[in-house]
């Protein structure tokens, strides 16, 4: 019988030949495994006594547009006596292991007219240009996947619950940037996959004419051979993945059906699929499956070590999502002009809870000795502080994860009186980019590193 377990030995190993990682094969498909601490990869020593590679460091941005709730957004204390505002009351069980910072802000975001001058540098902290001719700066997470190399498989995960959107702004500025939060350069915008169903075939390499065949199925007798050899906590974390999977892949079925009728109503129409409204283009109508979905995937990315960074665009930029489960009649746009109202906290409330599912699902797994979210950051923010004033002089920021113990946690952060200079979101970018092996003298409009962070 052979191995059940495939390596990537001739690209991914590990210090004196440990390989990082293991997949399981079947046709059409691979599906990364998580740590398995009986198997010689991340957590495990190898043969030879050497210490294995420790885990992987993983950065992932989540991003509401539009602006919070002001006066719901706050937080005192530390650790886990640490109180929170409404806003933030869906991080409570995790206090100890999030950063709440306060008062950073984008230079190039101040001055230039609403909207998409704020939105499309937030992870760039690059000036714009206005017209035709897209130019701005690669973002954190794609210099981040720049410089990771082939340490995985897949080197970003970027992905939207909301279409993008085409023209120009009144102030001149191209919608791209209200629409794209990662940039591969500083005239190109990362593909944004918005289609569940597509983002799940990529993150398995879900291929060919067996496509809406279970994956689970088609490595089923690879499973149950690793499952025989290792050991009996592996077994349980193995099968707890792999259940895992098949909810993911049970939502996500319908979906990919959805997308077919979506596209063949398109051609009939004679126009590309997402330039028709939800849910005509094949999106889910129901944006609460959609986010779990998307927040899931991630999950399962970090989880086997197939990518270590991701962007969430949650909602885009005068976002035109709805919310009837909040009982909210306005479009997120409209609403954020009421920003102080209890409707506008609620959606705020409501988009940070989908920071606490992630962070929340990367905590329950186990990886060497602490989980997956222990390994990781995790940066949840806007692109302007108040809707209704259309104020970017300061942005909301939470960061859940400690990136190995190299980032300390339960803190809340406050830059409003630094001054400018000390008060730039780059600067903490260059934090975290340091934490993850990637130094550089400056990045955006920072050259120094933010102090205290």
């Amino acid at each position: 019988m052979s191995d059940p377990i495939s390596s990537g030995r001739d690209r991914n190993e590990g210090p004196r030949g440990a390989t990082r990682r293991t997949f399981l094969r079947g046709a059409g498909v691979t599906m990364s495994l998580p740590w398995l601490e009986s198997v010689p990869v991340w957590g495990a020593a190898t043969a030879s006594g050497s210490a294995a590679a420790s885990a992987p460091k993983r950065f992932a941005a989540l991003f509401m547009g539009c602006g919070v709730n002001p006066d719901q957004w706050w937080a005192k204390g530390s650790g886990a006596t640490m109180e929170l505002g409404r806003c933030l009351e869906p991080l409570a069980p995790l206090r100890s292991k999030i950063n709440v910072v306060n008062g950073l802000f984008n230079k190039h975001a101040t001055g230039v007219g609403i909207h998409p001058g704020q939105t499309g540098n937030i992870l760039s902290g690059a000036a714009l240009k206005k017209g035709a001719e897209l130019k701005g700066g690669i973002s954190i997470d794609q210099m981040l996947a720049r410089h990771q190399g082939e340490d995985a498989v897949q080197p970003s995960m970027v992905l939207g619950c909301e279409q993008p959107i085409t023209g120009y702004h009144e102030t001149n500025f191209s919608m791209a940037y209200s629409s794209h939060i990662s940039w591969q350069s500083a005239t190109s915008p990362v593909p944004m996959e918005v289609y569940p169903s597509l983002a799940f075939d990529s993150l398995f390499d879900n291929r060919g004419g067996k496509r809406n065949q279970s994956i689970l199925d088609r490595v089923r007798d690879e499973a149950a051979g690793l499952s025989r050899r290792v050991s009996a906590s592996d077994r349980a974390k193995l099968d707890e993945y792999l259940t895992s999977v098949r909810e993911v892949e049970r939502r996500v079925a319908p979906m990919r059906d959805e997308k077919s009728t979506a596209d063949a109503r398109a051609g009939d129409r004679g126009r590309p699929t997402l330039t028709m409204p939800r849910p005509d283009n094949g999106l889910p109508e129901d944006v609460r499956a959609h986010m779990r979905l998307m927040c899931d995937l991630i999950a399962l990315g970090f989880q086997t070590d197939k990518t270590r960074i991701a962007t969430l665009l949650l909602c885009r930029d005068i976002s035109g999502l709805f919310y009837p489960f909040l009982d909210v009649r306005a479009a997120h746009h409209g609403a954020s002009h009421d920003d102080r109202s209890t409707s506008y906290e609620r959606v705020t409330q409501y988009y940070v809870s989908q920071l606490a599912y992630l962070a929340t699902r990367l905590d329950a797994m186990p990886e060497g000795e602490g989980t997956v979210l222990d390994n990781t950051c995790l940066l949840f923010t806007n692109s302007m502080w108040s809707g209704s004033k259309h104020d970017a002089s300061k942005v909301p920021v939470v960061l859940a994860g400690g990136l190995g113990g190299t980032l300390q946690t339960g803190r809340v952060l406050d830059y409003h009186d630094k001054g400018d200079d000390h008060r730039k979101l780059c600067g903490m970018y260059l934090g975290i980019m340091d934490r993850m092996g990637v130094q550089l003298d400056h990045f955006g409009d920072a050259d120094a590193r933010l102090a205290g962070f």
